[in-house]
């Protein structure tokens, strides 16, 4: 069997129980044609680069899956009628990835940088106060 990537975008406006639900519904079909589903990432609710379907954020899921081609079809034929999900894409992939995709690495190392943002300035010394400081002459001098 072979290997394949499958992230679909989903309409803005749904709750997350409803994305989880797509998500299940692509699990669904994919099990139930001698297929399986490896591993499901829900990437949240992101901005996109342009409106779709006067859509202008998406709920992004991403399915590794292991599958022969036939169910690949069938998959992308029941997303293609599905009104909720706005766009889709399937690739072909040599191997799967280990532990969390690039994305859920990116919003881990987001996270983390806001957090040494809230906690001030790390460790850069104080420059004091202007008075100690020289001041310049901006006439060359």
């Amino acid at each position: 069997m072979a290997l394949y990537e499958h992230v679909f975008l989903a309409r803005q406006d749904l709750a997350q129980a409803q994305v989880d639900a797509l998500a299940e519904m692509a699990a669904g079909i994919i099990n139930g044609n001698d297929g399986r589903v490896v591993k499901t990432e829900n990437w949240g609710l992101r901005s996109l680069a342009y409106k779709i379907a006067k859509n202008r954020k998406a709920h992004y899921v991403m399915l590794e899956i292991d599958a022969p081609g036939s169910v690949i079809a069938e998959l992308e034929r029941q997303v293609q009628i599905n009104e909720d999900i706005i766009r889709y894409m399937t690739v072909k992939i040599d191997a799967l990835e280990d532990g969390p995709s690039v994305m859920m690495r990116k919003s881990d190392r987001d996270r983390e940088r806001r957090g040494d943002r809230e906690g001030g300035r790390g460790d850069r010394p104080d420059r004091g106060d202007r008075e100690d400081r020289p001041r310049r002459n901006f006439d060359g001098e």
